[in-house]
Parts: structure tokens; sequence; C-alpha cells
């Protein structure tokens, strides 16, 4: 396996476990991962949110863990990575307003390159204007945007993934396994037991 450098897409009050795992994960695996967020530098931190599933109509929302970006935003040249993670939560709502995050985005589809989105993520994609005829699963909030947007809005349970050409998605963290798991197979990442 040859070391990727992925770009990660943060920004305040993106969901907890969606920062912190997949940036781990990555890690642990031996990949580069660089988590930025427009407006802050290397060393400054994120906060996230805790987004959980606990018999109401919505998710619930508790203060999660501050997080520690690893590169600045502005320094940030999309040529240079070999992929790129859009966590969900809140962030994407507001980071989807940024030009310059859609730009980064638009990149990475005009390369064909690997792209792994979860939850609210898909509202950033939907901004970018990439979704035009692909599947994309998201939270269940935002299928009326991801079909708004062109896509075809795929309805999965929620511990599942789906990926379609350079695109894997899912519709909230309890799927880490199965789109984890399908984004590394788009990075070549094999690991042996």
């Amino acid at each position: 396996m040859t070391a990727k450098k992925i770009l990660m897409l943060a920004g305040d009050y993106g969901e907890d476990y969606e920062i912190m795992v997949p940036f781990q994960t990555l890690l642990a695996v031996g990949h580069t991962v660089h988590a930025v967020c427009p407006g802050k530098k290397a060393g400054d931190q994120v906060k996230t949110a805790i987004h959980d599933f606990e018999g109401a109509q919505t998710y619930s929302e508790k203060p999660g863990h501050n997080f520690s970006l690893n590169a600045s935003f502005d320094e940030v040249k999309p040529e240079d990575y070999d992929a790129l993670l859009i966590p969900g939560g809140r962030a994407p709502e507001y980071l989807r307003l940024n030009p310059r995050v859609l730009e980064i985005v638009r990149h990475f589809f005009a390369a064909n390159k690997p792209v792994a989105a979860v939850c609210h993520g898909a509202q950033i994609l939907a901004a970018a204007g990439v979704l035009q005829g692909r599947q994309c699963s998201a939270y269940p909030a935002c299928g009326p945007e991801v079909m708004a947007a062109g896509g075809r809005y795929a309805d999965i349970p929620v511990d599942t993934a789906v990926t379609e050409g350079n695109l894997v998605t899912a519709p909230a963290w309890p799927a880490h396994p199965a789109w984890l798991a399908q984004f590394l197979k788009l990075l070549g990442t094999q690991i042996v037991l």
C-alpha cells in the first residue's frame, strides 16, 4: 500500500464521531490526514457536537470534544491531496457557504479522486454542484437537498454505506465500519490480518 494524503474539511460543531473516528482510523492505517477549517490554522481547534439517536423525531445534540486542526486552510492546495473526507454535523451548513470550500470539493470530483462524505456532509456536495446523476446517501433530512442538486438519494439503513465511482457516502456515524471500509477500498488500502 502506498500511503495517501487525505484532506478533511472540519468546522465548529461538526459531529464528534464523524471527525474523530475517521481521522484516527486513517492515521492508524498509515495515511496522512490534514484537518482544516476556513478561518483557522494549524493548532487552532474546532468544537464538536455529539449527535445521538435517542428515540426523538430527530437526533439529540450535546457538546463534544475540542478537536485540534493540524493544517492551515489558507495553505491548502487540493492538487497535493489524494482524497477528500467530509464529516457531518452542523458544520457543513455553513462551510458550504465558503466559495473556497466548494472550489476544493470540485477539484476532487474533476480529478476523480476518492471522496468520502457522511451525514450532513452531503450539503457541501450539493452546494458544490457535484451530485448531478450520482447516488448519494446522507442523513435523511438532507435527502431533499441531494435530490434538488440532481443526485439520487440513497435511502439506506443507518449502519450501511454506498459507493458510486469515486464517492462513498453514508447516513450517519453508525455506518463507520461500512463507510470507512469502502473508503479504504477506494484508497487502495489493504489490511492483512
